[in-house]
């Protein structure tokens, strides 16, 4: 009775670690070894999910070997799709085994897989999903002077394979000694649509208020054509904006008349993925034809890095925010530096 107690702990063991120790295993044309979760191969590159570096990819053509330990869905070049446990054939050559039966293919003829019953990472790519971001920044000191300030954000952002969306509104409120320092609210929604793979067409309009610098009311609607001077969505993307626009500025002052005026509008956008972290550039020129020394300039540089979970990042940079045309006794530019928790969702 206890040798027969003993005979199934030892085999309830043994399959307990054997369930411990199954997994995917990749092996590459340099002799590597890598154990883990095979997310998905798509775009040329294997994703493989492991406990100790995270998410590995890797190049599809220095892969020799490809074994799993559950059933994936695995479509061909040719659209031929099959469901079933991979193992390797022969060196660059896997065996799918169905239900149905198994084929050999080509590792070179594997165009994309998946878990199974999971959708195809092609047919999502090309549907539209949302984005969210929303930023807060809230900063006090006391002694020789009092402040307090409160920056927040929102940003949407609706993406598609070939355009884009975004809607999104900030206010800024800085209080020194009892005074107004700042007081700042716009919103606004651009839309850019990709005609060719670094050509497209931006719309875009801006709405909003700065009452230290005397401005009721301001609105700012462009539209145009953009370039990708340097687009590699891995690394990094640089876009310029060139196109017309019409603005309108309303002054609180009473004696001070209104701009209303079609205009230019430029804009550079710069985007650099490190390793871990982000690093965003942007600048908006955008004069009046009614007055080319009326104009708004406006630069943000920001660095982006994610903390503990996906969801949460912190944001540090600089804005400048440059109004030829103020109430007298303003400042015409205005320096703001952040550090703003950032929660974004729906990636």
């Amino acid at each position: 009775m206890i040798k027969t107690i003993s005979s199934c702990f030892v085999l309830a063991l043994v399959a307990f670690a054997s369930a411990r120790l199954a997994a995917d295993v990749v092996e590459t044309s340099d002799g590597s070894r890598i154990v883990g979760k095979i997310v998905t191969i798509h775009g040329g590159e294997v994703s493989i999910a492991t406990d100790y570096a995270g998410t590995i990819k890797i190049k599809q053509v220095m892969v020799t070997s490809i074994t799993t330990d559950r059933p994936v869905a695995v479509r061909l070049a040719s659209g031929t799709r099959f469901d079933g446990f991979v193992s390797t054939a022969s060196p660059k050559t896997l065996r799918i085994t169905a239900p149905t039966g198994a084929v050999t293919t080509p590792l070179a003829k594997v165009a994309a897989t998946w878990a199974a019953g999971q959708e195809d990472p092609d047919v999502v790519a090309l549907r539209r999903h949302w984005t969210y971001e929303a930023d807060l920044d809230v900063n006090g000191k006391n002694g020789n002077h009092n402040q307090l300030g409160t920056d927040t954000a929102m940003r949407v952002n609706l993406i598609g394979p070939q355009d884009k969306l975004q809607l999104y509104t900030a206010y800024n409120r800085q209080v020194t000694d009892g005074q107004k320092s700042a007081d700042q609210l716009k919103g606004g929604v651009d839309y850019a649509d990709d005609f060719t793979n670094r050509a497209s067409w931006y719309m875009r309009d801006e709405a909003g208020y700065d009452r230290v610098k005397g401005i009721g009311l301001y609105d700012i609607a462009a539209s145009g054509v953009g370039y990708d001077f340097i687009k590699n969505d891995d690394h990094q993307t640089l876009t310029g904006r060139a196109g017309l626009s019409y603005r309108y500025d309303n002054y609180i002052d009473p004696t001070s008349p209104s701009l209303s005026s079609p205009g230019a509008d430029f804009e550079i956008e710069h985007l650099l993925k490190l390793r871990n972290s982000y690093l965003t550039n942007s600048l908006s020129f955008v004069p009046a034809f009614q007055n080319l020394a009326n104009y708004v300039l406006h630069h943000e540089s920001a660095y982006e890095i994610p903390l503990l979970s996906r969801w949460w990042k912190l944001k540090i940079g600089v804005a400048n925010d440059y109004e030829s045309r103020t109430s007298p006794g303003v400042e015409k530019l205005d320096t703001t530096y952040f550090t703003r928790l950032v929660l974004t969702w729906g990636l």
